[in-house]
């Protein structure tokens, strides 16, 4: 019989969402990982073999103690979180509550049980005005959400516990319970039916396909490799450009993608224009490769098949 402490234990918070839902697929695969699943609510992955699932608020500290006693990580992954951006303008406590609180719970837990803590965070800790950053660029948030997941950043870095960042771009991909969106999936349904949509020019991105970003959580967890790393994309894009693929891919009519700018848009929080990632950093120290947008589009076409 294999020993207890052979395998790495990973946790992962925020199981249920898109993220949680891909590095758990990633993690159950790989033999010397002990995957362990935690959420707020019940279970929603549609297997329930090659992990332990606990619930688990991160908003509530004796819970989160309680599960670390009994499920013994070497390692949390952090991916729960309110990433509504205009919910987060609205809902100023809750999500402080969600994007700092709780961290500052996951802190002190894996302070006291020496756990190493991966953090998720963003590209909207940025103000977008000179993308694609490096790891050592200047935050300086636009949005409450920017400002949230600064302040966690910040929690985490000055905590004294081993620990790393991994800040992300604009993820996409597909959840088992199809319970998120994306702009393919928006682009692809709004031009089969015929609608004209409206997509911005004068924003840019890095886009990351979800299996691509539960990689590079992988890579940082695997070796508890400290320090901020960008994980995305590798295709600086605008949004128009993501329709414009989107199209071409499933051959759709582009003459209904109309080009427009960020002004036509009244939204709560304010937008960095241009962000994206510098993955030079990642590449070197993690052996981080990201698929192409293309690619990307196409493996969704695949999973949207079966």
């Amino acid at each position: 019989m294999e020993s207890f402490k052979s395998k790495k234990r990973i946790l992962i918070t925020g199981s249920n969402g898109l993220l949680g839902q891909k590095l758990v697929e990633l993690l159950v695969q790989i033999p010397d990982i002990h995957t362990l699943a935690t959420s707020s609510g019940k279970n929603r992955l549609p297997f329930i073999h090659g992990y332990e699932f606990y619930e688990m608020d991160v908003t509530n500290s004796k819970q989160i103690d309680a599960v670390v006693k009994i499920a013994r990580p070497n390692v949390i992954i952090h991916t729960a979180a309110m990433t509504n951006v205009d919910q987060c303008e609205q809902e100023k406590d809750a999500c402080w509550k969600l994007n700092v609180t709780a961290v500052e719970y996951l802190i002190n837990a894996c302070r006291k049980h020496d756990i190493f803590l991966e953090h998720l965070s963003t590209d909207f800790i940025f103000d977008g005005t000179s993308g694609p950053y490096k790891e050592d660029d200047e935050p300086n948030p636009i949005s409450f959400y920017g400002w949230s997941k600064y302040a966690a950043e910040k929690a985490v870095l000055h905590s004294g516990i081993r620990s790393s960042i991994a800040r992300t771009v604009l993820v996409y991909g597909i959840a088992h319970d199809m319970s998120r969106s994306n702009i393919i999936l928006w682009v692809k349904k709004s031009l089969s039916e015929g609608k004209q949509i409206q997509v911005v020019t004068d924003q840019f991105r890095t886009p990351t396909l979800a299996e691509d970003l539960a990689m590079g959580c992988y890579l940082i967890a695997k070796e508890e490799t400290q320090g901020i790393f960008h994980i995305s994309g590798n295709d600086f894009l605008s949004p128009y450009e993501m329709a414009i693929m989107t199209a071409d891919f499933f051959k759709l009519d582009q003459s209904l993608i109309l080009p427009t700018d960020a002004s036509s848009f009244t939204q709560p929080a304010r937008r960095p224009p241009k962000t994206g990632f510098d993955l030079s950093k990642s590449r070197s120290v993690l052996g981080y490769e990201p698929h192409t947008f293309q690619e990307g589009i196409a493996l969704l076409a695949t999973q949207l098949k079966s």
